[in-house]
C-alpha cells in the first residue's frame, strides 16, 4: 500500500496505514508522492527543528503533477510561493516573518477575537427561523471569511471571488487534478493573482488600516512588491481555506463524540485535541540538503520528504491511545499542527482563538445541534489538508 490522495481512506481514515509505517518502515519511499516520508513524532519534530537539512525553499510548491501545457499557462506564476515564509530559509525567513509578525500583535488579536465574536452572532442571529443547515457551507466559512478579508484589506463586495480562487489555487498546487481542470484552476488562479497585485497597488498609493497597507509600506525596505502579493495571498488561504476546515473537522469529531456543547472551561483543551486527532493540515514537504541517514534508510540529499504531522498526531509513544478523543488529554498540545521551530505558524494564535471562539458562540447558540441521520460524509481529496466539503447538521 502507498499513500495515494485519490481514495477515499487517504485523508479520511489512514491511521492504520500510517501505524504500520510507524513500526515497520518508519523512513518510507512513497512512489505515488515521489518523496520520502517521516512517520514518527520525534523525527517529524526533528526535521521540523532542523531547516539546514530539511529546507524549506519550494517546499509548497508541489507542483509535479501540473502538466507542461499548464505550466507555459502559468509561466513565471507556476513558481508560486517561491518566496512565502514558510517557503524559504534564512535569513529571508527571518526578514520576512519579523516584517508579518507586525501585523499580529496581543492588541491587534484581541480585537479580531471581538469582531469574530460578532460575525457568528450575527451569522446564528440570521439562521435564527432555521432548523436544518449546511454546517461547512452555511455556518463554518462566513465568520472566518469576512474576519481575514478585513483584516487583509478586501472589500466586503470581493470576499464570495476572493474565497473561490483561493479555493481553486489550493487545488491547483496541491491535489491531483486532470489536465482540462488544471487548465481551469490556471486561469482561475492568474485572475486571483491579478487581484491581489492590484490590491497591493492600490493600498500602496492610498494606505488604510489593514495588513495589506502595512506590508506595501515595507515594500523596498524589508519586502518586494512580489513577496507582499504572496504573503496576502496565503493568509487569505488560511482565512478562507484552513481555519474554516478545521472548525468543520472539529465540530464533527464533537458531534460523534457524544460532546456537544462543550462547557466553556473545557473548550481551549478540546480545540487541542480535535486538532490533534481530526488536523485540518496534514504535513509539510521539506528539500534535504544532504544525505541523511535514518532508521537505516539513506535520505539523498535534494530528496523530497514529507514530514507527516498526522502521523505525528497519532504516535501511541507520546499519544497514549492516540485513536481515542480524550478532550481533557494532557499533553493534547503537542501536536505539531502548526509546524514546530523557525516555521511555527505565524498565524496560530489567531487560529486557536478562532477555533475557541467558534465553538464557545455555537455551543451556546445551538446547544442541540447534530448531525442529520443518514447524511453522508467525506472528505475532500488533498496531498496536505484534511476538509469537509460538506457537512448537514440539524438542531
Amino acid at each position: 500500500m502507498d499513500f495515494d490522495v485519490t481514495q477515499d481512506w487517504h485523508v479520511a481514515s489512514p491511521y492504520d496505514f500510517l501505524r504500520t509505517l510507524r513500526h515497520r518502515q518508519p523512513v518510507f519511499h512513497s512512489a505515488h508522492l515521489g518523496a520520502y516520508v517521516l512517520t514518527r513524532y520525534a523525527d517529524v519534530r526533528a526535521a521540523y527543528g532542523d531547516p539546514r537539512v530539511f529546507s524549506s525553499k519550494g517546499s509548497l510548491t508541489i507542483s509535479r503533477s501540473l502538466t507542461e501545457e499548464t505550466r507555459r499557462r502559468l509561466g513565471e506564476h507556476g513558481s508560486f510561493l517561491s518566496s512565502f515564509v514558510a517557503n524559504v530559509d534564512p535569513p529571508d525567513h527571518t526578514r520576512l516573518r519579523r516584517s508579518v509578525s507586525r501585523a499580529f500583535t496581543p492588541r491587534a488579536v484581541a480585537a479580531m477575537e471581538r469582531r469574530f465574536r460578532e460575525l457568528n452572532e450575527n451569522l446564528l442571529d440570521r439562521l435564527a427561523g432555521r432548523r436544518e443547515a449546511d454546517f461547512v457551507q452555511e455556518i463554518a466559512h462566513e465568520p472566518s471569511v469576512k474576519l481575514t478579508a478585513a483584516f487583509i484589506g478586501v472589500p466586503e463586495s470581493d470576499e464570495s471571488f476572493v474565497q473561490h480562487r483561493v479555493k481553486d489555487w489550493f487545488q491547483l498546487f496541491l491535489s491531483p487534478q486532470s489536465p482540462d481542470r488544471q487548465l481551469e484552476l490556471a486561469d482561475s488562479f492568474l485572475t486571483y493573482l491579478d487581484y491581489v497585485d492590484r490590491l497591493a497597488a492600490a493600498r500602496a498609493k492610498e494606505p488604510r488600516d489593514d495588513f495589506t497597507s502595512l506590508m506595501t509600506s515595507l515594500i523596498g525596505k524589508e519586502l518586494t512588491h512580489r513577496e507582499v502579493v504572496e504573503l496576502i495571498s496565503t493568509i487569505l488561504l488560511g482565512g478562507n481555506d484552513t481555519v474554516p476546515n478545521q472548525l468543520g473537522n472539529s465540530v464533527l469529531r464533537l458531534l460523534r463524540e457524544g460532546l456537544w456543547p462543550v462547557p466553556p472551561e473545557r473548550i481551549p483543551n478540546a480545540v487541542e485535541e480535535c486538532m490533534r486527532i481530526d488536523g485540518a493540515s496534514l504535513g509539510s514537504f521539506r528539500h534535504t540538503t544532504a544525505e541523511v541517514e535514518l532508521h537505516g534508510v539513506r535520505i539523498p540529499a535534494g530528496a523530497l520528504v514529507l514530514l507527516s504531522t498526522d502521523s505525528a498526531a497519532h504516535d501511541e509513544t507520546v499519544f497514549p491511545d492516540p485513536e481515542t478523543f480524550v478532550i481533557d488529554r494532557a499533553n493534547a498540545d503537542a501536536h505539531l499542527v502548526f509546524g514546530y521551530g523557525i516555521h511555527f505558524c505565524v498565524g496560530a494564535a489567531l487560529g486557536r482563538l478562532q477555533l475557541r471562539t467558534a465553538l464557545e458562540v455555537l455551543g451556546r447558540r445551538l446547544p442541540g445541534l447534530k448531525p442529520v441521520p443518514g447524511a453522508p460524509v467525506a472528505y475532500r481529496r488533498s496531498i496536505v489538508g484534511r476538509g469537509l466539503p460538506s457537512l448537514l447538521v440539524q438542531w
